[in-house]
C-alpha cells in the first residue's frame, strides 16, 4: 500500500499575492499611459540626443527622448493653440514655429 501525504494549507490563502517586480526599471508614471511606436528623422532623434546631453550638462539631471517628447506635446495642449486648421505636417510645423517666435526655415 502506497504513502499518502498530508497536504499543506497556506495560512495566507485568502491574502492576495504581491506582485513580482518585472525585470528592467520599475514604472514612474503617475497616471495611465500607452505605449505608441513613432517613426523620427535621423536628424530629430539626433536633435533630441543632443538636447539631452546639453540639458545633463547645465542641470546635472537626465531627461531621456521620451520625457522631451511628452513634455513638448504637453506644452502644446496647454498652450492652447488651435492646430485644428493645420492641413500638413509642415503647415502645423510653420504655425507653431511662429508661435514660439521662430520663423521655420
Amino acid at each position: 500500500m502506497a504513502k499518502t501525504r498530508a497536504r499543506r494549507v497556506s495560512v495566507r490563502a485568502t491574502t492576495r499575492p504581491q506582485p513580482r517586480a518585472g525585470p528592467g526599471r520599475p514604472p514612474v508614471h503617475n497616471e495611465t499611459w500607452s505605449k505608441v511606436s513613432v517613426v523620427l528623422f535621423d536628424r530629430q532623434v539626433h536633435h533630441l540626443d543632443r538636447l539631452a546631453n546639453e540639458i545633463r550638462g547645465k542641470s546635472g539631471k537626465l531627461l531621456n527622448r521620451a520625457e522631451i517628447i511628452r513634455a513638448l506635446i504637453d506644452g502644446l495642449i496647454e498652450s492652447g493653440m488651435d492646430i485644428t486648421a493645420a492641413a500638413t505636417e509642415a503647415d502645423l510645423r510653420a504655425r507653431v514655429a511662429r508661435r514660439l517666435g521662430s520663423p521655420y526655415r
